[in-house]
């Protein structure tokens, strides 16, 4: 099992939204990075740090389950979406996307407090010109933020 950190703005997806669908497909990755990770490295059972971002309380909020691995993300063959790419081919497509399934909230772990951990220093969300949407998170910094959010560590969910 791994761990990631997945950051949504919440005027657009947030962790409430997630909860009202239960679970959702994450789409409209379109960094090649990101993607691989996605795609190469994600399974289910993964477990995810919900993070706001592009708003007034951004921080870690909640988390999530992957519970689809990677498939087409089905938005990039579509003309009218945000996400169409006109360049991608359906017996080859560019982007992918997972299902991930709401599992709970958390008070919010914001980012100053984050970045304030000497132990947190090497998390990919608080170095410099890292600005991508999906990051892997260490055990270590998983049970961290967990702490920092009032929670002992979670290792899995009964489905």
């Amino acid at each position: 099992m791994a761990y990631w950190l997945m950051k949504t703005e919440p005027d657009t997806f947030s962790i409430d939204t997630l909860k009202e669908m239960d679970v959702s497909c994450w789409e409209g990755v379109r960094n090649y990075q990101a993607r691989n990770m996605m795609r190469d490295q994600m399974k289910n059972g993964d477990l995810v740090l919900i993070y706001h971002s592009s708003c007034k309380k951004v921080g870690v909020v909640g988390i999530a389950e992957v519970v689809n691995e990677a498939y087409p993300d089905h938005f990039q063959f579509d003309p009218e979406s945000h996400y169409f790419d006109p360049k991608s081919d359906p017996d080859n497509p560019r982007w992918i996307m997972v299902d991930v399934a709401y599992r709970e909230h958390l008070p919010l772990v914001p980012l100053a407090k984050i970045k304030a951990r000497p132990e947190l220093e090497n998390m990919p969300l608080v170095k410099k010109g890292n600005r991508l949407s999906i990051m892997p998170v260490t055990e270590h910094e998983w049970d961290t933020v967990l702490a920092m959010a009032g929670r002992e560590p979670v290792r899995s969910y009964e489905s």
